[in-house]
């Protein structure tokens, strides 16, 4: 099943959809989706590394426009969407916590969640609710998720042939590498 996710994904990269799947991806997870656009970008690049930079932007930009969405369903939305997402990922214990220190260090939960697996979505939704301030949050968003996704994107064009190489021959290990990563990261919610 792996390996057919796998292929379908990389045959996506090629087609007039993959653009707006990325997009789409993107925006989604920066708000409620708990499955990253790692999951199409690595591919699409390394399916075509000459648009590495522009699948990078694509995915900054609708991340950041998805983040800013998340914003609002914090601040705007708060017992009627944000509490249920939240709720989904195990993070209201996590919640209650993080609102004593979010504004005072919002900034940087900001840039942390959104370089790392820890789930972006649950800052976005709780810099809203704290009404951290939406420039604050704004920079801070595309600062995180811009150097994500540039880092990754020319790590994969510099070295993406022998990366291919790699993950094709031990497609299991890398799944399992980043089903770790990504639980990894709505654990951490628990120890903030």
């Amino acid at each position: 099943m792996i390996r057919r996710l796998y292929d379908w994904t990389m045959r996506l990269a090629d087609t007039r959809y993959a653009l707006w799947a990325l997009a789409l991806v993107a925006f989604a997870e920066s708000s409620f989706f708990p499955i990253p656009p790692d999951v199409l970008l690595i591919p699409m690049i390394i399916a075509r590394p000459s648009r590495a930079f522009m699948y990078a932007a694509l995915a900054t930009v609708s991340s950041v426009v998805g983040g800013l969405a998340g914003y609002w369903i914090g601040f705007g939305l708060n017992e009627a969407v944000a509490q249920p997402i939240i709720d989904f990922y195990g993070a209201t214990d996590d919640v209650a916590h993080m609102r004593d220190w979010f504004n005072e260090y919002g900034a940087w939960a900001v840039v942390v969640a959104g370089v790392t697996p820890f789930p972006f979505k649950i800052i976005t939704i709780v810099s809203g609710m704290t009404s951290l301030n939406l420039v604050v949050f704004l920079l801070s968003a595309l600062f995180a998720r811009a150097l994500r996704f540039f880092i990754v994107a020319a790590l994969l064009w510099k070295f993406g042939e022998p990366i291919r190489d790699f993950i094709d021959r031990r497609l299991a290990l890398v799944f399992t590498l980043f089903c770790v990563l990504l639980i990894g990261g709505f654990a951490a919610i628990a120890y903030l």
